[in-house]
């Protein structure tokens, strides 16, 4: 780099004054000098199988937020937000969507199934007041893969014959996000960019991705035209609403002071590297998620808040160690009134695993932890918490991962005092009961993480913030 041959000073009668650099004197350049950045993004994760009450945390965060974002994952997420008694739920729309002073961003590494997006924002806003103009601050980044019809009519397919080859499936929401993340992989997909710019170029692109799909599956049923026909109707809703994506997140990052929300759906333990494979996700919903799903650097990503349920729970099918199949886990699914946001299915419920957090943790480098659901062990004497993983008599280091090695761990458990009381009256630390603050402490001490919120029942208000 050139280094300045003068530098200016002022005179006492207001003339510059010359100065040159002494010779032999190295100079400091400014691009040499590294700039911190001007704002970061918070970025809030599931921490277990999903369905930890992420879109609690997120809403409350997302009341003073400037932009929140969500960067992977389809509509096969469902996040339930609780304001002014209205119960809305979302599966592609950010949670933060709900503030009208925020932009929410759908990022590229979300797959758009755009009939859902539309449906979705219309169920709710026949819910609320809270959708009121939800098309004014939504952003869609132009590089955003988009889930077709016949993408959903394979995963069913696909899943069929899972359960026919091998007796289990996998569990997907049959939501088509598979298949599209598979387009994607394979270099055949189609994004946002596609649609809202030559809709003729778009068409022969679609009628060859679609007879891909039919010479795989013989008995795929795709009304193309019908189809298109859709897609064409839709283009003009979300053209306006398209955005580069990388650009957009740039001039957030690099300008004026903003608080910057990032909203993971699914969790850890989905990820499609670092999760319960194959019982897993397609997409990744672990921290380096953000970065390749909005196109923000590394540097840029501040803190990564855990959202942990105060026991455990999985959807569908997949090994499950502190599985409680029965009065227990009975209890904490209809407490916990336990089904899934998106297909309505009864979760399957068990003790809070240490073992599994601390893995996420590991990935995720958790700044700080929300703990959720915590009223649902109100009524239980004594609270189970796995803190070992053994395999023919020998503990485990780490969390495995091959699943034929974790269906078979036995677990070992710390058993700690119930408090049979209710804490959903509670707004404070020192409000709860003395068992209750040393459950949360116990996950603290083993974790090494802190607890920054503690969830105690469904509204906004029954969120108790510790620091």
């Amino acid at each position: 780099f050139p280094v300045a041959d003068q530098t200016h000073s002022t005179s006492l009668n207001g003339e510059p004054v010359v100065k040159r650099p002494r010779e032999g004197v190295p100079q400091e350049h400014p691009l040499r000098t590294p700039k911190e950045p001007q704002n970061k993004v918070t970025v809030v994760l599931g921490a277990q199988w999903g369905d930890e009450g992420k879109g609690k945390v997120v809403d409350l965060l997302a009341m003073d937020a400037d932009i929140v974002c969500r960067c992977q994952g389809g509509n096969n997420a469902g996040h339930t937000v609780v304001v002014d008694s209205v119960e809305y739920d979302f599966h592609l729309l950010p949670s933060g969507v709900l503030n009208k002073k925020a932009i929410s961003f759908i990022g590229n590494g979300v797959v758009i199934h755009l009939p859902g997006l539309f449906e979705e924002a219309e169920k709710n806003l026949r819910k609320g007041k809270g959708l009121q103009g939800w098309e004014e601050r939504l952003k869609i980044s132009d590089r955003a893969h988009i889930v077709f019809n016949f993408h959903q009519a394979v995963d069913g397919i696909q899943e069929q014959q899972r359960q026919q080859q091998e007796g289990k499936n996998l569990g997907t929401t049959k939501k088509g996000i598979g298949p599209a993340y598979s387009s994607k992989a394979a270099r055949n997909g189609l994004r946002v960019c596609d649609l809202v710019s030559d809709f003729k170029v778009f068409e022969e692109k679609f009628r060859m991705l679609a007879e891909h799909f039919r010479t795989m599956y013989p008995n795929l049923n795709v009304d193309i035209d019908s189809e298109l026909q859709q897609l064409k109707e839709y283009t003009e809703r979300l053209r306006p609403l398209v955005t580069d994506g990388v650009y957009f997140m740039h001039r957030a990052l690099t300008g004026p002071s903003k608080k910057i929300l990032v909203e993971g759906a699914n969790a850890a333990l989905l990820d499609i590297d670092f999760g319960t494979y194959p019982f897993v996700t397609s997409s990744n919903c672990t921290v380096g998620g953000v970065c390749t799903g909005l196109g923000v650097p590394p540097s840029y990503v501040g803190r990564v808040y855990g959202v942990v349920k105060a026991y455990t729970t999985r959807v569908g099918v997949g090994a499950f160690p502190t599985e409680q199949d029965n009065e227990t886990g009975n209890l904490l699914q209809s407490r916990g009134r336990e089904f899934g946001v998106t297909t309505g299915r009864r979760r399957r419920c068990g003790w809070l695993d240490l073992i599994l957090v601390r893995y996420a943790h590991m990935v995720n480098g958790f700044s700080a932890i929300a703990l959720t659901k915590l009223d649902i062990l109100d009524t239980l004497p004594e609270i189970k918490v796995a803190v070992a993983y053994k395999v023919n008599g020998q503990p485990l280091p780490s969390f495995p991962a091959n699943m034929d090695v974790l269906t078979q761990v036995k677990v070992e458990y710390e058993t700690l005092p119930g408090w049979c009381c209710s804490t959903e009256t509670a707004r404070s630390f020192e409000e709860l009961p003395v068992q209750a603050q040393n459950y949360i402490r116990f996950i603290e001490d083993f974790l090494q993480v802190p607890v920054k919120w503690v969830g105690v029942g469904k509204s906004r208000e029954s969120i108790i913030k510790l620091f």
